[in-house]
């Protein structure tokens, strides 16, 4: 079952920590299988309650996961694992649409907002109890969320927008706690939330967002917090719509003890307007990026949230990196004021690549959905298969398994960087793979 590696330990904590090594070292790999609780229990001459302990504390550090009698196996992107061990190399001569970037012609130029930052820093060098956060970053970022309906709060800056959902969770509830998340949705999200030791509740979506009745469902069944992706949704490109939000907030309304979390991480790439959620519970967070519009080695993101929330968020962040560079944060409010990027020319830059690419893919007979971002969601009945064909044809896509939980096969391309004279080779490439020909099983 676990080939040469041999479990080891006595205690609880040492049967933990050298599986936790072997993960880590690659011993033990992604999806590896491990032994029943009794079964190892009777190997290590321990009583099944030692291991039974050990494999909780695995599961609540997101190293494995246990599906009743399918028994405990190595999550597919554990927490401890390094990323060489779980990422799939595209081979040489292979088109890669599967990376989620965004495209780099896209980006602004990062060299004058920078160099200006810097200077001002030469000036006025920023020491220890120094203000955290560039007052003029927190008036841009301020002025743009009250024109966007986002209930007024206190601000703080996070590197990026994983970082502020990883800080609110911690900050409000414990392991064991159940979170409500949107299914297909954002992988890291998926490897998050276990990897905290909470407990995942799927929520189905559609084009306008999460499903009310799924909610409903989650929420009333225990779920303590809610995340949600307002606009780009990764990986449907699915966007909050007005209708949609007025029904969920009449969902949490009664549940007025969820924690909400809201995602803009499409913020200046998308042509559709923000519905936000925020403040309709007691405590609620909403993250602003600046990765898809700008650049994602920049690691920025701004939260606001209740006053609650928010100093618990800044009060853990102090005693950890402090906070986020200046210097970046005063080159980030220099590209969102002068203008760097023009949203409306990269939303429809995004816009043409998804609908020519969906629009092919509907004359062939194949449904794709895509409404806003810089991904397009295909439905697929053999996912493994059809990612496997497409690679074979020199197309690597993302396969849905990195993306869902409960809900049905797919495989999401990133359109980022996708050209008019590339789309309908791509979409009769997809058209094979999703139909193959009779007595084609796969590559």
């Amino acid at each position: 079952m676990l080939g040469e590696y041999r479990i080891t330990g006595r205690r609880a904590a040492g049967i933990a920590a050298g599986i936790e090594a072997a993960v880590g070292s690659g011993e033990l790999a992604p999806g590896q299988l491990l032994p029943p609780m009794r079964e190892l229990a009777v190997e290590l001459g321990v009583n099944p309650n030692t291991v039974a302990a050990a494999y909780r504390t695995l599961r609540e550090r997101g190293v494995i996961e246990t599906a009743g009698r399918r028994g405990s196996r190595v999550r597919p992107k554990p927490a401890t694992t390094a990323r060489e061990y779980v990422r799939e190399e595209v081979p040489a001569g292979v088109r890669d649409l599967a990376n989620g970037n965004p495209d780099p012609a896209l980006l602004p130029p990062l060299a004058p907002a920078f160099a200006a930052a810097a200077e001002q820093g030469d000036r006025t060098p920023v020491l220890y109890g120094d203000d955290p956060m560039d007052p003029e970053l927190a008036r841009t970022a301020r002025a743009e969320l009250d024109a966007d309906g986002v209930p007024d709060g206190p601000l703080v800056v996070t590197s990026g927008a994983l970082d502020a959902i990883e800080r609110v969770l911690a900050a409000h509830l414990k392991p064991g706690d159940t979170v409500a998340v949107e299914d297909p949705g954002w992988g890291s999200v998926l490897d998050l939330v276990p990897a905290l030791g909470l407990r995942i509740a799927p929520v189905g979506v559609d084009d306008e967002g999460p499903l009310p009745d799924d909610v409903r469902r989650a929420l009333g069944a225990g779920a303590r917090a809610l995340i949600v992706t307002d606009r780009a949704q990764n990986p449907t490109g699915a966007a909050v719509s007005g209708t949609r939000a007025r029904a969920l907030r009449s969902v949490l309304r009664e549940y007025p003890d969820t924690l909400l979390i809201e995602d803009d991480h499409g913020h200046a790439i998308v042509d559709v307007p923000l519905h936000p959620l925020a403040g309709t519970t007691r405590h609620w967070a909403f993250t602003r990026s600046a990765a898809k519009a700008y650049g994602p080695d920049l690691r920025l993101a701004v939260l606001t949230g209740d006053a609650v929330t928010v100093d618990r968020v800044r009060g853990r962040q102090r005693l950890g990196p402090g906070w986020v560079s200046l210097i970046v944060q005063r080159a980030v409010v220099r590209l969102w004021s002068d203008g760097a990027v023009d949203p409306k020319a990269v939303a429809a830059a995004y816009g043409r690549r998804r609908d020519l690419l969906i629009g092919a893919l509907a004359e062939r007979g194949v449904t794709a959905r895509g409404r806003t971002g810089m991904n397009v969601w295909i439905p697929v009945p053999d996912e493994t298969g059809a990612v496997s064909r497409l690679l074979h044809a020199g197309w690597a896509v993302a396969p849905g398994a990195r993306f869902r939980m409960n809900s049905s096969p797919g495989m999401r391309v990133t359109v980022s960087t996708l050209t008019g004279t590339e789309t309908l080779a791509l979409a009769d490439a997809i058209a094979s793979a999703v139909r193959p020909s009779p007595g084609r099983s796969g590559v």
